[in-house]
């Protein structure tokens, strides 16, 4: 019965951030956007990074691109997540151009799932991942869109992982809203247009 009752209460989070983000419109999303960028861009962990893992932005998300472009212009690999059908697990893929995608049944990009590209994970290099979420909260913790993916992706990751949230869609305190269990991993810091919120280390 407990589970039920956060389901209901992670449901209206959703609708409610969903919401936050339709409201700012696109100027609105653009420019908190432009500036996550410049603050995850000159961050010590991006700088030092060799491998960036990455989401490519679908719809009204925090945009992505740029970030990615700034990776390969500094030499680091960058890679993408497939999801694996029937499963909560992701594999990533090293990509070098926006081109090289291939466009999934949802239509979004995604990289194309070449054995000789797929970029492991724990393999010593210096790897920061970029985690998407609907919001996030001072402790690091997020609400994303109930797939689980990231949840199995942050229990088994051992780089710095990064959130990336618009101030607008900033909630203080996501367990108050009873909506963190057990499961829940925090990212490692949270990067919004007005700065970083570091959360360990």
């Amino acid at each position: 019965m407990g589970d039920a009752r956060v389901d209901e209460r992670k449901s209206a989070l959703r609708a409610r951030f969903k919401q936050v983000r339709r409201e700012l419109g696109e100027e609105g999303r653009a420019g908190a956007d432009a500036g996550i960028e410049a603050n995850l861009l000159a961050m010590p962990d991006f700088v030092r990074a060799e491998v960036l893992l990455a989401y490519l932005d679908f719809g009204p998300e925090v945009r992505t691109r740029g970030i990615i472009q700034a990776a390969w212009d500094s030499g680091k690999v960058v890679a993408l997540p497939r999801c694996v059908p029937g499963t909560h697990e992701m594999r990533w893929y090293r990509v070098t151009s926006f081109e090289a995608l291939e466009k999934s049944r949802l239509g979004m990009d995604e990289p194309v799932p070449d054995e000789a590209n797929e970029q492991l994970l724990g393999t010593g290099d210096r790897m920061l991942a970029i985690v998407p979420g609907l919001t996030f909260d001072a402790a690091g913790f997020r609400l994303g869109y109930g797939g689980g993916f990231y949840d199995t992706f942050l229990a088994k990751f051992d780089g710095v992982s990064v959130g990336l949230c618009r101030k607008a869609a900033w909630c203080e305190d996501l367990r108050a809203e009873g909506v963190i269990d057990a499961h829940d991993l925090a990212v490692d810091a949270v990067v919004t247009e007005e700065g970083v919120v570091r959360v360990n280390g």
